[in-house]
């Protein structure tokens, strides 16, 4: 059966999906994706997957998507993040049986993504992005779509996805924001570089920011013309976003927690983390409650938590006393959070770089909270940075090496060494050599038993004979 491309693809294999879940790392599991259709998506990504770690590790991809496949986790598509076009073909081969395409990441504008080369940090490389996307296309018997971020410039951003669409990009999804645009300076997604990429190719698009209500869905795609259109922060805080509803949040809360008891497993940090993003609001004025949310270890202490906060909330209704948070609906509501804008961001930063520490926070000492909990694990830590120890570097990685390391190096490069030239490093317990001696001492010695045990039959064997011979001259004798 041929592959299908671009429309194609989105009508058949998509069903002409509009509302579409965003891959968040650690946050669209399988449970939140279930969650997630069960009020109006349909369409989910995987969260980021790493491409070189997929490949190399079996235990990464049963955890991360073979130990997830559901018959009503469909249709979906993996993102994988990359920056070599052989390891990224392998992963996504690994995969292609598990999804209905694969994605290539590159809108992740993490520091995480600048130090291992991937996400938004390879837009500038076109080359590398044409052989990764057409080999991919090439290879795969599943479409390959990307997710990108826009340039400041309009006319770049469209030559942008067109070459993605030449090297064989079936549907591109645009984030209307730079790669600069993140944390306090997210600011406004440019809409207006969605719609001139919607013009410009002849595949479908997704549009992706400034989505917090499904009013902004429909008038996303009235104004930018886009097939459909992704939400991530607006789907954490309310996952009946695309069912145009504000339910309370217990109602999400409880209707999740029954979705990963029914879907194990799913980690503990993964529950914590939605439970904190659907309960921001109230958490912001029951400050107990948010402490015990963070400290307790198990699902079931989570659902307690959980039930308390719906409790005190159920409280405040019935008494008729609800606590104003500044917002549009009460906190106990559903609703998206609002970053302020940049330039009240900004302000903040320039009159106060960081949060001063109040009197209570800090000893005689000068030290602060968090440092005198590493002083009672470690009563000898040391916290004055010129009396803290040098480390000479690996000559190859530059990691603090052995200090005892018969080749000067990490154990890393040390182990590869040594093994390499069959040779001991006692600082780093490496016994290459020595094995490869009592390996060789054991063989010689079987070798020695063999030749004795050899040379003690031979005898044996002809005095045999002899006696045969002799038994066969009597019996003719005699007859």
């Amino acid at each position: 059966m041929a592959k299908l491309q671009g429309f194609e693809f989105w009508r058949k294999t998509l069903g002409e999906a509009r509302f579409v879940v965003a891959p968040m790392v650690d946050q669209s599991e399988l449970a939140w994706r279930l969650l997630s259709r069960r009020h109006g998506a349909q369409l989910c990504y995987t969260p980021m997957l790493h491409a070189q770690v997929f490949v190399r590790d079996a235990n990464y991809r049963k955890e991360n998507l073979y130990n997830e496949v559901c018959e009503e986790d469909r249709p979906l598509i993996t993102q994988f993040c990359a920056n070599d076009p052989e390891v990224f073909l392998q992963a996504a081969a690994l995969a292609q049986d598990y999804c209905d395409a694969i994605d290539l990441n590159l809108g992740c504008p993490q520091m995480i993504a600048k130090r291992g080369h991937y996400g938004v940090f390879l837009q500038d490389e076109w080359e590398l992005l044409e052989r990764m996307v057409s080999l991919a296309n090439e290879k795969l018997s599943v479409p390959v779509t990307c997710k990108i971020r826009v340039f400041k410039e309009i006319e770049k951003t469209v030559r942008y996805a067109q070459m993605l669409e030449k090297a064989g990009c079936q549907l591109l999804t645009v984030h209307g924001r730079t790669k600069d645009q993140k944390g306090a300076m997210t600011g406004i997604a440019s809409w207006e570089h969605i719609k001139a990429i919607r013009k410009a190719v002849n595949i479908p698009v997704f549009a992706n920011g400034n989505i917090h209500h499904l009013s902004d869905v429909e008038r996303c795609i009235q104004e930018t013309g886009v097939q459909g259109v992704m939400s991530a922060e607006g789907n954490l805080h309310n996952p009946a976003l695309f069912e145009g509803r504000s339910p309370p949040v217990w109602e999400m809360a409880e209707e999740y927690l029954e979705v990963v008891k029914q879907y194990p497993p799913c980690s503990l940090s993964y529950i914590r983390a939605h439970l904190f993003k659907l309960w921001h609001h109230t958490l912001q004025i029951h400050q107990d409650l948010r402490e015990d949310l963070a400290k307790v270890k198990t699902l079931e202490g989570l659902a307690h938590v959980s039930a308390q906060l719906k409790q005190r909330c159920q409280e405040e209704i019935s008494g008729g006393d609800e606590k104003d948070g500044g917002l549009p609906l009460p906190h106990w509501i559903c609703q998206p959070y609002v970053r302020p804008p940049c330039q009240e961001a900004e302000v903040r930063s320039t009159v106060c770089q960081k949060r001063a520490l109040e009197d209570s926070d800090r000893t005689a000492e000068g030290l602060s909270k968090n440092k005198l909990k590493k002083r009672s694990r470690n009563p000898n830590k040391n916290f004055c940075p010129e009396l803290k120890p040098k480390y000479l570097k690996c000559e190859q990685c530059g990691n603090p090496k052995g200090n005892k390391c018969v080749f000067s190096l990490c154990r890393g490069c040390c182990k590869k060494k040594a093994f390499k030239e069959v040779a001991d490093c006692p600082s780093h317990g490496l016994r290459f050599k020595t094995k490869a001696d009592k390996q060789k001492a054991e063989e010689d010695q079987q070798k020695e038993c063999e030749r004795t045990e050899a040379s003690v039959t031979e005898p044996d064997r002809n005095k045999q004979t002899a006696e045969a011979a002799a038994a066969s001259c009597r019996e003719q004798t005699e007859a």
